[in-house]
């Protein structure tokens, strides 16, 4: 059976009640009590109960984490990054998952059947309105990787995705390419319409440049892949700025199975810079976001929101760079 905070109590002399506080954040016990409480929980091995300190503090502690894409590696690592950075700050994850939800409400009812204390949707593809449900719910919200608005509705940390399309743009402009494609992701999904944006504010007015778009049905590999065997069948571009690491890897595997090579035949730049980029059969040259600062930033904001939940939202953004690796062409020597 466990052990119960009543024989901790017993075994070091003090109340129950100063056991209780001794194991609650901010609650006031002198350092002779803490000492003797914590030495008998040691020796009994008592864990205190989160579950039944949540009904004294009013909190659960749990964050809720919610995302919709889940065939994407990258988000692999954001899970893996966010979970463990909520839990060195003593608080607890929530991962749901809202793959073909289309109703904010519904997700809300969702989450607040588990009580949580705060909302992390980590997601570029679910429209804002999830998060502005959860804010008019009085439900502490952080959209990660969301879109960038100067004057937010909820905090919005992430990335300028019109930025990384002209810094797409330009890598493959140094590289001399005149035939270059925009493979982009989900056509209503706002980082594919940001990504596109920048990508054309840069190539538009350029002399002498052909220049297409096409769209995956989603951010996932076989998507990738399907649109790029579909482009090689037509007249191919010599680029492809696709939008996204796993649809660019999805494209590399239309190209080797179509018998070309990359760079040699088609140029691909991705987005991300997820672990797979990094291998050495993928090689990709790829955008690299700070997915380490994105999250460490919305924690911050989500456990500053815990204690002042009228807190003015705010949008961050992260500079992104180019990561050179092997799937576009050098950059010509002078």
């Amino acid at each position: 059976m466990p052990v119960t905070l009543k024989e901790v109590a017993e075994r070091a002399g003090v109340s129950r009640s100063a056991v209780s506080r001794t194991f609650t954040a901010g609650a006031s016990v002198s350092p002779k009590t803490r000492r003797k409480v914590e030495k008998a929980a040691r020796e009994l091995g008592y864990h205190p109960n989160a579950l039944a300190s949540s009904l004294t503090t009013g909190r659960t502690k749990l964050i809720a984490l919610i995302s919709n894409n889940f065939h994407n590696p990258v988000f692999l690592e954001v899970f893996d990054r966010f979970t463990r950075s909520l839990q060195e700050r003593g608080l607890r994850p929530l991962l749901v998952n809202l793959t073909d939800e289309t109703d904010p409400a519904n997700s809300v009812r969702l989450v607040r059947q588990y009580s949580v204390d705060g909302v992390i949707v980590a997601s570029s593809t679910l429209p804002p309105e999830f998060a502005i449900a959860f804010r008019d719910a009085g439900v502490p919200v952080v959209h990660s990787f969301g879109r960038f608005a100067s004057a937010p509705r909820v905090h919005v940390v992430g990335i300028d995705n019109v930025e990384c399309g002209r810094m797409a743009a330009r890598a493959l402009l140094a590289r001399g390419y005149r035939r270059i494609g925009f493979l982009g992701g989900p056509e209503d999904a706002t980082s594919t319409l940001d990504r596109r944006r920048g990508f054309f504010d840069v190539l538009d007015n350029v002399p002498g440049l052909t220049l297409s778009d096409s769209f995956a049905a989603a951010y996932s590999f076989d998507a990738g892949r399907a649109e790029m065997l579909r482009l090689l069948d037509g007249k191919r571009a010599e680029a492809y700025f696709c939008g996204d690491d796993v649809l660019s890897i999805g494209a590399l595997s239309a190209v080797q199975t179509r018998g070309l090579k990359v760079p040699d035949d088609v140029g691909i730049i991705g987005l991300n810079d997820m672990q797979m980029a990094r291998w050495q059969n993928f090689d990709l040259t790829t955008i690299r976001q700070p997915i380490q600062q994105i999250i460490d930033s919305c924690i911050e904001l989500v456990v500053a929101m815990l204690d002042d939940p009228a807190r003015i939202p705010e949008a961050r953004l992260f500079p992104c760079e180019v990561i050179e690796r092997g799937t576009l062409r050098p950059v010509p020597t002078p």
